[in-house]
């Protein structure tokens, strides 16, 4: 006889999202009637006859007071110690999954995480063929220096500070892997409804027919690298295209969504964060679209309509994959794609990665700034939550006056490097362009081209990205052209 069992995310210490019906879902014996009882709440639903079974509690008050949940069928199982407030998922690559621990003072940070209201829960790495049903997971973690190391770092710095201004229980259920694409995030009917399924069906397939060679072409560049570096002779194999990422990866397509999100639908959350887009830096065409189908598809997948998707954009970084220096404003043009949606909104880092270091380690700002989204948009707090967003370009003269949204509270350069703009007439050719603020505008300048039609800011890899607004929050990458 089957066990009576519970999905993933039903364990003790579990934080359910206030104000919305909550689903609670497992497996059990064909037609086995179970009863489920939280609160003052009790439902009951039959298993079907494979022995799923799925119920459904009312919408629940936030509540700091643990209070079992109580399911019962041929045997009983109890989850204790059940609050109810907001339930945030984590999603992405390895920036999201950066741990507290890898901070640069996470000696000083960690002893001094100690609130049990705030709740975390790591999945594990998984990659599954098809739509699995479970999955390994940490547990729910209190917040507290034996289990702070653990957390993600950016949802740690966002979780605190939502808490601080709302006072509600916190949960976060993160669920990334490092170096993933984001086709593997995404469902295989919904790939397949995309235009570029073909071609990254066929770049798999290449994969996949190829490891052989590919695994020993990438081993024979790596043992050349770390030779020259140990003091060897210098590197003359070039780096291979393809690293052999094949199946059972973080690169197989959809099968981070089978192992790592599949099983955690339709547990109730408030919203999603993402930090991703390093690995598809090169394919920024295919990146907008899969990025939009991904958001509509894992919310048509929990069933509580456009729930807030907020994202980190990509910061500053030299890519040693991109001689060119320029590849990166165009994957960050690429996610901007997604505020066509509703309830999306975009977390600018232009500011504060490190040019070397593709994980950058200032996590608090990047867990900050996507808290500013949810605090203005989602919970009602009177904030700033976006830097100057380019608006528009109107010529005068030899100078074009760029116009920004959210620039209400003034404009501003910080630091005493020049600005990253460019301008361009109708030869398309970008030339260095001086910046100064008049009032809520900037007006841009070359001698170079005295005929401007065009301006673009921060449109390189590593930009002295300087733009502020009054809110201290950092101007976006843009670009007025489409060329």
């Amino acid at each position: 006889m089957p066990a009576l069992s519970l999905a993933p995310l039903f364990q003790d210490h579990a934080i359910l999202q206030r104000d919305q019906t909550i689903p609670v879902w497992g497996r059990a014996t064909p037609n086995e009637k179970i009863t489920v009882s939280f609160r003052d709440q009790t439902v009951s639903s039959d298993a079907d006859a494979a022995g799923r079974w799925t119920v459904s509690l009312d919408p629940l008050t936030a509540s700091t007071e643990p209070t079992d949940l109580t399911v019962c069928g041929n045997t009983t199982l109890v989850v204790r110690d059940v609050l109810v407030g907001e339930v945030w998922l984590a999603t992405g690559q390895s920036n999201m999954h950066r741990p507290v621990s890898s901070l640069p003072d996470a000696e000083t940070v960690i002893p001094k995480i100690d609130q049990p209201l705030i709740r975390h829960i790591n999945i594990a790495a998984s990659n599954a063929e098809t739509p699995a049903e479970s999955v390994e997971t940490s547990g729910w973690l209190n917040s507290s220096p034996e289990s702070a190391g653990d957390f993600s770092a950016i949802a740690w710095f966002f979780s605190e500070n939502i808490f601080q201004q709302i006072g509600v229980p916190i949960g976060i259920i993160h669920s990334s892997w490092g170096g993933s694409n984001i086709e593997a995030w995404i469902d295989e009917s919904s790939m397949r409804s995309t235009s570029a399924g073909p071609m990254i069906k066929q770049r798999w397939d290449y994969l996949i027919e190829n490891f052989d060679q590919i695994k020993t072409d990438w081993e024979a560049w790596v043992e050349a690298e770390e030779a020259a570096k140990a003091g060897g002779p210098i590197n003359q194999i070039p780096r291979p295209a393809l690293m052999p990422l094949g199946p059972g990866t973080q690169r197989q397509p959809s099968a981070l969504f089978n192992g790592m999100i599949a099983p955690l639908q339709p547990y109730a959350i408030r919203g999603n964060l993402w930090y991703q887009g390093e690995a598809n830096w090169d394919r920024t065409a295919e990146y907008a679209e899969l990025f939009k189908v991904m958001i509509n598809a894992w919310r048509d997948q929990w069933g509580q309509g456009d729930f807030p998707f907020y994202f980190v954009q990509l910061p500053n970084y030299t890519d040693e994959r991109d001689p060119s220096g320029t590849g990166w404003p165009w994957i960050r043009e690429a996610q901007t794609r997604a505020l066509d949606l509703p309830n999306t909104a975009m977390a600018v880092t232009i500011d504060c990665g490190d040019n070397n270091d593709i994980h950058p380690q200032n996590k608090p700002a990047v867990g900050h700034r996507l808290a500013r989204l949810a605090a203005a948009q989602v919970y009602g707090i009177d904030c700033e939550w976006s830097g100057p967003v380019f608006n528009s370009a109107e010529r005068e003269g030899a100078t074009l006056r760029v116009r920004f949204d959210h620039a209400d509270s003034g404009l501003a350069f910080e630091g005493n490097a020049t600005p990253s703009f460019e301008v361009a007439g109708a030869d398309r050719h970008f030339h260095p362009a001086s910046a100064s603020i008049d009032g809520q505008t900037i007006l841009v300048h070359s001698p170079a081209v005295l005929e401007p039609i065009a301006v673009r800011y921060a449109w390189n890899n590593t930009p002295a990205a300087n733009l502020y607004n009054g809110a201290g929050l950092p101007g976006a990458p843009f670009r007025s052209d489409e060329w």
